[in-house]
This record gives C-alpha cells, structure tokens and sequence, in this order.
C-alpha cells in the first residue's frame, strides 16, 4: 500500500512559519482535503508531497518509495503548472507518455472526446481558452498510471459542464488511487473522506 507520511513537518519562508507541527499518515485508496484560507500553506504543502520543494523541519516519507522514484508513482494538476503552449492536445499526451505511462483503458482519441476537447485534437495549446487547459492538465494527472493523485483547485476556470465532468472523471478513474485535494471549495473535495485544516498548524514567528 502506497503511503505518505509527515511527522513533525513544518515549512517556513523566512522568519514566518506557513505550517508547523504537522503529524499525518496518508493512504492509497482513501481521499483527503487540505482545506484554510489562503496562505495558510495548501499549495506549499501540496508542492512538498510532490517533491518540488523541501521541508524547514520534521520529515516526509513515501512507502514504498524514494524521493528518487517518487516522482514516477504520483500525478500533479494546478494552476500553477504550464503546458506546452506550442504542442497540439494530442502530441501534449504523447509528450506526456514518455515520463509517465497513460491509462490503456483508453485511447488518446477516447480520452481527448471524453474531455470535450476532440475539435482541439491538432490545436496548439496556445489558442485554448483557460477552461481548456484546465481540461487537459485534469486529464493527464488523472489518467497517468500513477498511485498518487495531487489537485490544487482542480475546477479553476471551469464552468458547471467542467465541475460535472471532473468528477465524472474522479469517480471513474481514480477512485483507486491515493487523492489529495487543496481547495477551499466544498464542490472540489465533497469526495474526500477527511479533511485536515492547515489553520491548525499556522504558526507566525521564529
């Protein structure tokens, strides 16, 4: 079983503490919310599972994993992650494929219509509306064979159709993977079975 643990995890920019005191035992197949009002450390926190950046104290670990390997066995949307504006739909999951392997349950043809993107097939990136993009970064982290899923506020830009079809495609496809969500909208995490309030663990000072 896929975990992620953090004892005694903190993170400071500065002199300022984001989180401090952080004890918490993450498990695949159980869905989590990472919930606060902002700045109180979803992304940095998010960003630290993934292995972007480090913690100022305590320490992560990723059963059975490595922070070498780590990076093959988990997926990553946010807003904050750019595409390949000069790339096509299709040749952005091409590209994709040769750093982590896609679902086999389906086509790139299948995967590109079910996230209503099929007249975008051979679009550049760079002509897509913001909705568009979030339609695609959705997709390649949830169709990524992966055992970890991270979504930093997984319907930005959205409309209703987006918010209906990403949990269509949660719900479907991901159900079996270990989902971390930080959002501070109920809609994007009314999956998640716990929530943990980073508010709880904000610390300002040395």
């Amino acid at each position: 079983m896929t975990t992620i643990s953090l004892t005694d995890a903190g993170k400071r920019f500065n002199k300022d503490w984001i989180f401090k005191g952080l004890d918490f035992k993450f498990e695949q197949g159980n869905y989590y919310a990472l919930i606060g009002n902002n700045g109180s450390g979803k992304s940095t926190l998010l960003q630290i599972i993934a292995g972007y950046t480090t913690l100022s104290k305590g320490t992560i670990t990723w059963g059975p994993f490595d922070t070498h390997t780590i990076f093959q066995q988990l997926s990553i949307a946010a807003p904050y992650l750019e595409l390949i504006e000069e790339f096509t739909t299709l040749e952005q999951f091409e590209f994709h494929a040769k750093f982590k392997k896609i679902n086999t349950q389906l086509t790139y043809a299948q995967i590109i219509e079910l996230i209503g993107l099929k007249d975008a097939t051979n679009k550049q990136i760079r002509y897509f509306s913001s909705g568009m993009k979030q339609r695609l970064k959705l997709a390649l982290a949830i169709f990524s064979e992966t055992q970890m899923l991270l979504l930093d506020e997984p319907c930005s830009n959205l409309d209703k159709e987006g918010y209906a079809l990403y949990h269509h495609l949660i719900n479907t496809y991901a159900l079996d993977k270990l989902i971390i969500v930080g959002s501070n909208d109920p809609q994007e995490y009314s999956f998640c079975k716990q929530q943990i309030n980073l508010m709880d663990y904000k610390t300002v000072g040395v």
